[in-house]
């Protein structure tokens, strides 16, 4: 995508330790996902995190200038438990409801 920010992720993925990972675990089943839809370059995706979800993330995945989280690379988003088939990539945060907006 184009016109999509990367400078609003972390210079590297930010990998999780085992005591995060568990403290996700119990929102992975509350992940709502949208149905896919595509325009002539891409298809794309809405994930919905539960709200309660965002407290147990990292600060290092949120973003405070913009009171978000930040672009996930791969590695993290599949880390906070999103599951997508490979080749979809993080470009949008939609707030006040956590949305990860995927394309593929």
């Amino acid at each position: 995508m184009a016109d999509t920010d990367y400078n609003r992720r972390n210079k590297a993925p930010r990998p999780l330790s085992e005591a995060e990972k568990e403290r996700l675990e119990e929102y992975i089943d509350s992940i709502h996902y949208s149905p896919r839809y595509s325009d002539d370059d891409y298809e794309y995706r809405h994930v919905q995190l539960p709200k309660a979800m965002l407290k147990a993330i990292p600060k290092e995945y949120h973003d405070p200038s913009k009171g978000t989280l930040k672009l996930l690379w791969e590695e993290e988003w599949r880390a906070i438990g999103i599951t997508q088939s490979l080749g979809w990539e993080h470009y949008e945060v939609h707030e006040p409801e956590p949305h990860i907006l995927l394309f593929k």
